[in-house]
């Protein structure tokens, strides 16, 4: 080239591809960490499983939780940044496997959560009337693979409800359980799980922590919500609330635990009402078995004392709890995805502050952030930090070398899918299924009603699809 050529503008840097597999509060997070860092430039294909987004946002807070709901549309701000694109009714191991994804993409981030509910181990166990917390929330919130039909049997004839573990899921399913029609009327619950609450003949919820309210996991606001219910009063044993120095001493250095005890105090002077609901909270108590032949009639509870390091053990002491109902709200832990890791016992991929290891060793540009990385711990706002950390992980590795952008090339994940059979739903497809949710709400004075069956969802896009053209 002479000294008189222009050479033209400089060529752009290659871009970052990356896909994250799960489109829920940590993929979303994961997203919006890439497209705020100003290292590099980035293309995100954010992938789900189902066509529609926010995860545990939209299929796992309860639906009587407004505010807490309300936050998808903060998430939505990261799905409508130019560099990210949604890629949902996609799933990983079916429509493209873990090699063909990451061989598309210069990195992959994991990101699909802990979806698997953890058994009580107790004989029993398997009765009809025995629910995991996943089975009903994921009913209640209209998830498309919901065991409608299941839960719905169970229902019928629940009249004593025992609810097993104090976390925010147990909460939500025992203040579900004891809500009126009417104050569900307004959710955007699906109008049959609206019908078969309103027909559900509950009388009686009892919340079973195997621990004392000084280890219960539940936060203040949830617990609370409790207290406002407005046909169920809410009981606490007076004498569950007695504390040993250890658990007073845990208390005074855990301000959520102390706000906590304050309430249920409270609670400890309730009666119950004629003619109303309750909602008993009993702690020191752990279910031993669940008894019924045909199915659940009881659970045998045995009464716990807790150490000074937390741990509980059995006294020997038990009691029968009538039951139609038993549901188990113990944790949650995370599924295999074929071809990647899974440390069994933690319901974990193994990593190192988000790099997925191998045979010890961290695999070059796969990744993971959320549940699936850390255990199910924290609340939504948790992922932000977490998703952060392997951001900084990733960028950490693309200046070592070790991910090149540019390295997989130009090919289009979106046709790929397409030539492949399957039938990816992008983020117009999925604004198409919001405007039919909320088209449906408004047929009954709600804001919005999910749309609960895969051929329900697919149809919104594809009669949005017909009009355009």
């Amino acid at each position: 080239m002479s000294a008189d050529e222009d050479p033209g503008p400089p060529s752009p840097p290659p871009r970052l591809r990356v896909a994250v597999v799960g489109a829920g509060p940590a993929g979303i997070y994961t997203a919006e960490a890439l497209t705020r860092q100003q290292e590099v430039p980035v293309a995100v294909d954010l992938i789900d499983r189902l066509p529609t987004p926010f995860g545990l946002v939209r299929h796992g807070i309860a639906p009587d939780h407004p505010k807490m709901r309300a936050i998808r549309d903060t998430l939505h701000r990261a799905l409508d940044h130019p560099a990210v694109r949604f890629v949902g009714n996609v799933e990983i191991g079916r429509d493209l496997s873990c090699r063909e994804l990451h061989a598309a993409v210069d990195a992959v981030v994991y990101t699909y959560g802990a979806a698997l509910d953890r058994q009580l181990g107790i004989p029993g166990e398997e009765l009809p009337g025995s629910l995991a917390a996943t089975a009903l929330v994921a009913w209640y919130t209209g998830h498309p693979d919901a065991d409608r039909a299941t839960v719905e049997a169970a229902l019928a004839r629940a009249r004593s409800v025992v609810v097993v573990g104090v976390g925010n899921v147990a909460l939500d399913v025992a203040r579900v359980l004891a809500r009126t029609p009417a104050e569900l009327e307004s959710t955007d619950m699906p109008q049959h799980v609206l019908d078969a609450l309103a027909a559900a003949p509950v009388e009686r919820v009892t919340v079973l922590g195997r621990r004392g309210p000084a280890q219960a996991t539940f936060t203040t606001q949830e617990l609370r919500e409790l207290g406002e219910l407005a046909e169920a009063d809410v009981l606490v044993e007076p004498a569950d609330l007695e504390l040993d120095a250890a658990a007073e001493e845990r208390v005074a250095a855990d301000r959520v635990a102390s706000r906590n005890l304050a309430v249920l105090r409270d609670w400890a002077a309730h009666a119950a009402q004629p003619g109303r609901a309750t909602v008993t909270l009993r702690f020191f108590a752990r279910p031993v078995r669940l008894l019924g032949e045909d199915r659940v009639t009881g659970v045998e509870v045995e009464r716990t004392v807790v150490d000074a390091d937390g741990r509980a053990s059995g006294t020997g002491e038990t009691t029968v709890l009538p039951a139609d109902l038993v549901v188990r709200s113990v944790g949650y832990r995370g599924g295999e995805l074929p071809e990647l890791p899974l440390d069994p016992g933690r319901g974990t991929v193994p990593n190192d502050l988000g790099r997925v290891l191998r045979g010890g060793g961290p695999s070059p540009g796969e990744y993971v952030a959320g549940w699936i990385k850390r255990g199910p711990t924290g609340v939504v706002g948790t992922n932000k930090h977490d998703a952060r950390e392997t951001v900084a992980t990733l960028l950490a590795d693309v200046a070592a070398g070790v991910v090149r952008p540019g390295g997989s090339g130009d090919d289009d994940l979106v046709a790929a899918l397409r030539a492949n059979g399957a039938d990816p739903v992008l983020l117009e497809d999925w604004r198409a299924i919001d405007a039919a949710e909320v088209a449906l709400g408004a047929t009954r004075g709600r804001a919005r009603t999910t749309l609960h069956e895969w051929e329900s969802l697919l149809a919104a896009v594809k009669e949005a699809a017909a009009r355009v053209r």
